[in-house]
């Protein structure tokens, strides 16, 4: 049995890839309603930040790991000198719950980082701003994700605004320079406690308001040494923090063809969820068998290009159910993979996603072929959010 804390949609989907290695996922929850508390047999209900709910949900399992980063490290700490097989350990998960550790470590080991600097009064802002000359964005170092907790300062005196309001709320801050990049990567990785590694291939992540709204796998135009590159460097991070289990490595690509690390997750990720249907072996499946130290899974993609569309809440919840537009979606497009992940609708909120698998006779180097299956996997997911077609079509006509 894996414990997993956190109830959301990548618990939910961690449930599912459990079943078929026959182990059973029991997951801490706040709320019986939570996505994975929907359909695991096993759920403690309790906060992250609860070391009793946290040792309830530990008893008796091989590994505790996380739908989250958001555990205090201390609480951590606790567990694993009361000897929890915590998974990834807090040694390494420190460096995707804390942007300030995270940099300085990246920094040490030489891997690509934007400069920054750590905010403590609003003059750090200045003087870092002139030291760049250029434009910067503010972070808390905790707790932010899915644009959350980020500022592009469009000046000087939004980045000082941006530091007051930090501070004041009591969130350690750093400031970076803004990269001139070309689109955004990721890596995709997985290490095991025994030190095996494997990788998926590196893909392109398209953002909107800071939220990931499709994944192209793998990332077209991209040349091989950067894609090399890139696969290395997941892999040796991985080995040098201590990981086990998954780990995303999101990357800048810059516009002068380099790379620049922005961001770590120690867990499933939304950049590999094309994994599901794409992949020998999902990103799910394999986050369970590193954490339980068996073999890594073969990451080999299944078709030239396989797309990931989110599925986000509308502005306005459609009239038409869920279940009616799932039907729809499926007489027009038989082949789209819709994986939903119980949640109510909202505006912007990630219910769900689709993948599109893209025909074995296309190519990554076809950009007609790369566009169409893009196209396909936008429109599904528009669907499904929407109830509307995006290229017009009407069923009764």
């Amino acid at each position: 049995m894996v414990a997993m804390v956190g109830g959301g949609q990548l618990a939910r989907m961690t449930h599912q890839a459990a079943i078929a290695l026959g182990q059973t996922l029991r997951v801490l929850a706040v709320d019986a309603a939570d996505p994975a508390a929907q359909v695991s047999p096993d759920i403690v209900l309790g906060s992250h930040t609860d070391l009793e709910a946290l040792r309830r949900a530990a008893t008796g399992a091989a590994a505790l790991t996380f739908d989250h980063e958001h555990v205090p490290t201390a609480l951590l700490d606790t567990l694993v000198a009361e000897g929890v097989n915590v998974a990834p350990p807090p040694t390494a998960l420190v460096h995707a719950q804390d942007k300030l550790v995270m940099r300085r470590r990246l920094a040490e080991l030489g891997a690509p980082v934007p400069r920054f600097a750590e905010v403590t009064t609003p003059d750090d802002v200045d003087a870092f701003a002139a030291r760049v000359d250029g434009p910067v964005v503010l972070k808390t170092a905790r707790g932010g994700y899915d644009g959350r907790g980020v500022t592009l300062a469009r000046d000087l005196a939004e980045a000082r605004a941006a530091a007051e309001r930090y501070l004041a709320g009591g969130a350690e801050v750093l400031i970076e320079e803004r990269v001139a990049m070309r689109r955004e990567l990721a890596a995709l990785v997985a290490r095991s406690p025994f030190g095996q590694g494997a990788a998926w291939p590196v893909v392109e992540t398209v953002q909107r308001d800071g939220i990931c709204v499709e994944v192209v796998a793998p990332a077209p135009n991209l040349d091989d040494e950067l894609r090399s590159a890139a696969g290395q460097l997941g892999l040796r991070l991985a080995a040098e923090l201590g990981v086990v289990g998954v780990l995303a490595v999101e990357l800048f690509e810059t516009v002068d063809g380099a790379l620049v690390v922005n961001e770590l997750a120690m867990r499933p990720h939304n950049s590999g969820h094309w994994t599901m249907d794409g992949a020998r072996t999902s990103q799910f499946e394999q986050h369970l068998r590193a954490v339980l130290d068996y073999p890594l899974g073969d990451t080999a993609p299944l078709a030239p290009v396989t797309v990931m569309a989110n599925v986000l809440g509308a502005p306005q919840t459609p009239a038409m159910s869920m279940d009616e537009r799932v039907h729809h979606l499926f007489a027009r497009m038989p082949d789209a993979k819709v994986h939903l992940y119980g949640k109510g609708e909202r505006p912007g909120r990630k219910i769900g996603h689709v993948n599109i698998v893209g025909e074995a006779s296309g190519s990554i180097d076809d950009a007609d072929y790369v566009a169409q299956v893009r196209e396909r996997a936008v429109r599904a997911a528009h669907w499904l959010s929407h109830a509307e077609w995006t290229d017009g079509w009407d069923p009764h006509e």
